[in-house]
């Protein structure tokens, strides 16, 4: 089957446990998702994704599956589901779940049926090993850390033997080296594509394939001194062909999650005629404030950014297609990390148009289109997220505990997750009763009531960027050239396609910036087609965390000038 145009979209993320309450439990469900479609279309997206919605303990919150082929009883029931994808469907809106095939819960009946022996149907669906021995004492395969929860390894005694694990300790990894775990996969595809899901986003999909050996890891690396053995594995193109077979019997689209990959590796999942992805969800441009992991806090760099930026558009353009995004449910929000709380409405417009204008398909998560900031509990028992409470447990335990907490504040997933900011009303409008999880308490100003109201807000910025970027050729299918890459406070760029060029000029200062046009243009000859400020500014001048965004024709702003 044909595949969907999905260069020309973009698509809206729904981490649903904190999206909007139906049911009057005071946890996001189905019943809030159906009752909010219309105000999703009006944002002039063309899809959603939604993060894992199936049955799960929530030991890392859907991301440690039960049942792949139900919705978890908080969310509602597949019926419920297929109304929000039939009325999604029916105003337009394409519709893509989380596949997570990496590794299950610990309470799926493969697992629970795996752990029992090593002679059962289900036994080689998990990735055993005998444990290693020093004299009497046990240990674990080998020095492999999970990426959350201590080491790679639990020793499970009815079969006297360790599964990996490496992420959480209630997250085995599937053995896919098993045939018959990879026609399971291929059988949970086509439960969804029957009914009539669009395509996956397919969590940590490069971590599929592990090394037969399963040899220790680089010793003095903690958390991911195993990465270099199960990402990218021998047989990962084998795994993603097979899976690429099914996603093209439907037309589906597959947005892979790849952390830590770079660009030349992402080419060969992303290029030919055989491609086994559509896009790739990258990690650098989530690493300007941080080292491998937000938990290693650095100061904002916008050079690192925007070498970031333009690493992915130059290397990619013409060859593949970018997934652009800067906030989803596993970073914290983008304001607060990139932007300025203190300019929290100038900031929060200027980071929308410097990412939604480049080439490729643009994602924006829940909340992120009303500017919702970090939240900081008082205390880390406040926190639900196991990798923000394992790293306050974990790393610099040596600090005070305030400071401990400071870098939780600055870095936990879960200032993505608090509810969705609705209204100024009680519990944010998400709900009617006490929601599971903190509101952030900011809500009677930052709520989707509020901007709807004022044309200037972040919301309605948001519209007008998704309006603009489909009225353009330029946008969607220009190429892009970043100018002035070693100015620490300013980021432009150009899209240009045959008669039209358009240039964004952003600032990433509180601070009063001056800047010109490229060597080249003609001056006086762009025409101002979006700026984050109601009033007109000072030419040459830009005013703090502002956005400009500019129309030349090609005749008027020569290619080829100096950078």
């Amino acid at each position: 089957m044909e595949q969907f145009d999905f260069r020309s979209m973009s698509f809206y993320q729904i981490w649903i446990r904190s999206f909007a309450d139906g049911n009057g439990d005071g946890i996001g469900d189905l019943y809030g998702v159906y009752d909010k479609l219309e105000y999703i279309a009006s944002l002039g997206v063309d899809g959603i994704w939604f993060s894992p919605i199936y049955p799960s303990p929530n030991a890392d919150y859907g991301y440690d599956i039960s049942d792949y082929r139900n919705i978890h009883p908080d969310y509602g029931t597949l019926e419920q589901f297929r109304k929000v994808l039939d009325r999604a469907h029916g105003l337009g809106l394409k519709v893509i779940l989380d596949l997570v095939i990496n590794h299950t819960s610990d309470m799926h009946p493969w697992f629970l049926e795996s752990r029992k022996g090593r002679d059962n149907p289900y036994s080689d669906y998990y990735i055993w090993r005998d444990p290693k021995w020093k004299g009497e004492t046990r240990l674990p395969p080998n020095n492999w850390f999970s990426q959350f929860e201590g080491l790679a390894w639990e020793y499970c005694p009815e079969r006297g033997q360790y599964y990996l694990h490496v992420f959480a300790k209630k997250q085995p990894d599937l053995n896919m080296d098993n045939p018959r775990v990879r026609e399971e996969v291929k059988g949970v595809m086509r439960f969804w594509l029957d009914m009539g899901v669009d395509g996956f986003r397919e969590d940590v999909i490069t971590y599929i394939s592990k090394h037969p050996q399963l040899p220790d890891g680089i010793p003095f690396l903690p958390g991911i001194n195993g990465l270099p053995f199960y990402k990218d594995g021998p047989n990962l193109m084998a795994y993603l062909r097979e899976f690429r077979a099914v996603a093209r019997e439907y037309g589906a689209v597959q947005i892979g999650e790849a952390p830590m990959t770079t660009v030349k590796t992402a080419l060969t999942y992303l290029t030919g005629e055989d491609r086994v992805l559509d896009m790739m969800i990258q990690f650098d441009t989530m690493m300007a404030d941080c080292i491998v992991t937000e938990y290693v806090h650095l100061p904002f760099s916008l050079i690192r950014l925007k070498r970031a930026f333009s690493k992915w558009q130059k290397a990619l353009a013409g060859k593949a297609w970018n997934a652009l995004y800067l906030e989803n449910h596993d970073h914290p929000r983008v304001i607060s990390r990139y932007g300025s709380e203190r300019f929290w409405r100038e900031s929060g417009t200027m980071l929308a148009a410097a990412y939604l204008f480049q080439q490729g398909t643009p994602f924006i998560y829940q909340g992120q289109e009303i500017g919702m900031t970090n939240i900081r509990l008082g205390s880390i028992e406040e926190y639900k997220d196991v990798s923000s409470i394992n790293a306050y447990h974990r790393f610099f335990t040596h600090r005070p505990k305030e400071k401990r907490l400071r870098r939780i504040h600055q870095s936990s997933r879960d200032s993505a997750r608090t509810p969705m900011q609705w209204s100024g009303s009680g519990f944010a409008g998400f709900s009617t009763v006490q929601p599971w999880f903190a509101v952030n308490p900011n809500y009677p100003a930052v709520n989707v009531e509020t901007e709807e109201k004022d044309p200037q807000s972040i919301l309605n910025f948001y519209r007008k960027c998704l309006r603009l970027r489909k009225s353009s050729a330029a946008l969607l299918k220009g190429d892009y050239r970043e100018y002035c890459p070693l100015r620490r406070r300013l980021y432009m760029y150009e899209r240009r396609y045959r008669s039209e060029c358009v240039l964004v000029v952003c600032s990433f200062s509180a601070r009063e910036q001056a800047w010109r046009l490229p060597k080249g243009f003609a001056k006086g000859s762009g025409v101002l087609l979006l700026c984050n400020y109601p009033e007109e500014g000072v030419p040459g001048r830009l005013r703090p965390y502002e956005a400009l965004v500019l129309r030349f024709r090609a005749s008027d702003a020569p290619a080829g000038g100096p950078g």
